[in-house]
């Protein structure tokens, strides 16, 4: 049996994220209310158990993401993880294009940041997550918070900036109570796009960077419009159309897919937020979807390391 290696206990905060925001396909992503914990402290061998999102189905052993990630990110540093014991307490619905790999990505690579004492800037905490995630649009803001763009520069290096997320937008998800595999989401789009869908997104891009800028919610219904991946990735969940257009009739800013879906995010005035939720559980219902309806704030804060468990 190994022998434990004496360090405080801490707590590792992971916020769930959305990507996309419609149009901004693999480039836009935001910080939500909803958290992912894992609390870490000294073992003698690997202990990993699990509340919440994914208990009884999440493996409890070395294959756990969290601990995959730790252990990526511990050989960067040209280390290995001493024995660990990992409380996982997750919030995120997994499976349901919120971030859940992501959170589990950032947190493992925490874990050795915590360990080692700070051996990780920003930089190197998102360029981890995206060597193991594939793309920053939701390791970004689990990181930074708030919304975020994120972009591939120069020499394949990651490019980030915050964007401004004003106080008044609300947060509404409809979470379906059906799995949909990013692989497969991502397995339909198509390779090639017309220029006029390339231009299309762009525009909306644009138009959805300046709303959340200035505040004019009322552009958020075109600025969050995509022909570039929700048209494709409704043919794996049809009713994802209807769910959007309920969304706004009901008074929601705009609507979109979240990340490869199923989930349906719409932004809304706090005041119409449930009205908002309620038309979109409705919809569900009326086309045998079992799903549910979550109000949420985006979340200003990213990933955050605390003392204790």
């Amino acid at each position: 049996m190994a022998t434990a290696v004496n360090f405080e206990p801490f707590t590792i905060s992971v916020p769930a994220t959305t990507a996309n925001l419609g149009p901004g396909f693999d480039c836009l992503g935001l910080a939500l209310d909803l958290w992912n914990h894992v609390g870490v402290s000294p073992s003698t061998s690997l202990e990993i158990t699990i509340e919440g999102e994914g208990a009884g189905h999440l493996p409890i052993n070395s294959r756990n993401l969290v601990y995959r990630s730790a252990v990526r990110a511990a050989r960067e540093i040209g280390t290995t993880l001493p024995p660990l014991r990992l409380e996982i307490k997750n919030a995120i619905p997994l499976t349901r294009g919120l971030g859940s790999s992501a959170a589990a990505t950032v947190a493992g690579i925490l874990i050795v940041d915590q360990l080692g004492g700070g051996v990780f800037d920003q930089d190197k905490q998102l360029s981890l997550a995206v060597d193991l995630e594939g793309h920053a649009d939701n390791a970004a803001p689990a990181l930074w918070g708030g919304a975020c763009l994120a972009i591939e520069g120069p020499e394949s290096t990651n490019l980030v900036r915050v964007l401004p997320f004003p106080d008044g937008l609300t947060c509404v998800l409809l979470i379906p109570e059906v799995a949909m595999s990013t692989r497969e989401a991502r397995s339909i789009l198509s390779r090639r796009v017309p220029r006029t869908d390339a231009v299309f997104n762009i525009g909306r891009v644009a138009l959805l960077v300046h709303a959340l800028s200035t505040g004019n919610w009322d552009d958020l219904g075109l600025a969050t419009e995509d022909r570039l991946h929700q048209p494709q990735r409704a043919m794996l969940m049809p009713i994802t159309p209807n769910l959007i257009e309920a969304a706004r009739e009901a008074g929601a800013y705009g609507a979109f897919l979240s990340g490869a879906g199923p989930t349906v995010l719409a932004l809304s005035a706090s005041g119409r937020a449930r009205d908002v939720a309620n038309a979109m559980e409705r919809e569900a219902l009326e086309n045998n979807l079992p799903a549910r309806p979550l109000v949420i704030a985006a979340s200003r804060a990213g990933a955050a390391v605390v003392a204790g468990i």
